[in-house]
């Protein structure tokens, strides 16, 4: 047993900051999957005001995390890498909620293949943070936290990708200048939701070499 498996041994079991992370963790699964429901269907208003409402919870969330880094004298692991996770993580429902806010604000009716691929992408990275986050509990989990990292990688290439030649369609394709616009800003907060989802990914990736 290492220093620091000894050390959680010793330390009293957290009450605070897992269940925490963990009640984060199945808001943003279940906002990404509102999201992407809301992208498959006419009759969506509710959903993407569901997902701005979900966001919220999200980021109230975060701020207990933050109240309570600054009232505990012990943490389940460095301060810094549990403000860096929950950031991130907020970071992620923040640019998806952005995402519905814009389909909403623009009025966005007609729902394209790469929108639908976009919110796929996010509901697959989203999953794999979720997964991830379930996991910081037990330490004997470390190395399903990186094969979740792996995929949160792996997607956000994915979204790039698809990103760049939606956008690249629309500029050759699209003759309407007002929905050049529209369309873009909707796929760049998708594309920025998968950018955050990687952002956790890495930082996950550094408690998981520190607790190896």
């Amino acid at each position: 047993m290492n220093l620091n498996n000894i050390f959680q041994f010793l330390v009293p079991k957290d009450k605070t900051f897992y269940p925490l992370f963990e009640e984060t963790a199945v808001k943003l699964k279940l906002l990404s999957e509102t999201l992407h429901e809301a992208v498959h269907t006419p009759q969506r208003d509710t959903l993407l005001k569901e997902v701005e409402k979900l966001k919220s919870e999200i980021e109230t969330i975060a701020q207990k995390i933050r109240v309570e880094l600054g009232k505990s004298f012990i943490t389940p692991f460095d301060r810094e890498d549990i403000h860096a996770i929950i950031s991130a993580v907020d970071a992620v429902a923040d640019n998806l909620s952005d995402a519905a806010s814009r389909m909403r604000l623009y009025q966005i009716d007609k729902i394209t293949k790469p929108l639908r691929k976009l919110t796929e992408a996010n509901l697959e990275a989203c999953t794999e943070v979720h997964n991830a986050l379930l996991c910081l509990k037990d330490n004997r989990n470390l190395s399903q936290i990186a094969e979740s990292c792996k995929v949160i990688y792996r997607l956000e290439r994915k979204a790039d990708k698809v990103f760049d030649k939606a956008v690249a369609d629309i500029f050759e394709n699209e003759t309407n200048t007002i929905d050049v616009v529209r369309y873009k800003e909707v796929m760049s907060a998708l594309e920025a939701a998968t950018d955050s989802c990687r952002d956790v990914a890495y930082v996950l990736e550094v408690v998981t070499v520190k607790y190896a």
